[in-house]
């Protein structure tokens, strides 16, 4: 574990798909140990008030759990509305939420393609249009989405996830030039595998080994080594960095 040097004091992260064992939670994590006031949001309630007990105990103050579909507009308006309400501004939005799947372009139906890019594709967009609409007016923030290198890479059975996180990267370029004479940042990370309990649980043990055997290390990431990142993207040591997408992997070309 990385150690604390306070570069998020003073200021209001959220983190959205933060519950359970993830890159979310523990980007949460990080942000409360930089010395953040932290939100976080889930569509799984009962997680997220899991997720909250956990992280209070490496908190001064409590984090604000608020439950969130990103896929339902008015429930992404409620959740940083109330962000905003509750401790004043939002100075960081961390785009978490996302869907994979597998299946081969000939195989995949409408809905699978669907689900998967209106979770990961365009709920990164609701939240970073709602994220913007708060930090523009007050001439200050950042924006920090959830990629993969898989936006890069074609990987077998992904084709939507792959478009998806595509899209993600492009979005991130596009909001963050159209925002950027405001003071605002828009970055990504483009993780390869970060390995994690609810990751075991779809997929199967031979691509996870796989995939981190492709690693140069011969892992995967920890969640915590993708969550740095994270935090020194919505830090000041970033200060010159906006539209830029840092992948985050020890992959081989």
């Amino acid at each position: 574990m990385s150690a604390s040097h306070g570069l998020l004091a003073g200021r209001t992260v959220l983190v959205t798909a933060a519950a359970g064992t993830g890159i979310g939670f523990a980007t949460a994590r990080r942000c409360a140990e930089e010395g953040a006031r932290v939100a976080i949001s889930d569509r799984h309630e009962r997680r997220l008030a899991e997720a909250a007990e956990r992280l209070g105990a490496v908190s001064d103050l409590p984090p604000l759990a608020v439950p969130c579909d990103v896929t339902d507009e008015e429930q992404v308006r409620h959740l940083f509305d109330t962000v905003t309400e509750t401790f004043g501004r939002l100075d960081v939005a961390v785009n978490n939420a996302g869907l994979g799947g597998t299946a081969t372009v000939t195989a995949m139906t409408d809905e699978q393609w669907h689900r998967v890019l209106d979770v990961t594709l365009t709920g990164t967009f609701r939240c970073t249009r709602a994220a913007l609409r708060h930090m523009v007016p007050q001439g200050r923030g950042v924006v920090v989405n959830n990629a993969s290198v898989i936006g890069w890479r074609a990987q077998h059975g992904q084709a939507h996830y792959a478009a998806a996180k595509a899209g993600v990267m492009a979005l991130t370029r596009c909001a963050a030039v159209e925002v950027a004479h405001a003071g605002v940042r828009v970055n990504a990370v483009a993780p390869s595998i970060a390995m994690h309990e609810h990751l075991a649980k779809v997929t199967t043990p031979q691509l996870l080994d796989e995939l981190s055997r492709r690693e140069a290390f011969g892992r995967a990431a920890r969640p915590e080594e993708v969550a740095d990142v994270i935090v020194f993207l919505a830090s000041d040591y970033s200060s010159y960095m906006t539209g830029e997408v840092l992948s985050v992997s020890s992959q081989h070309p």
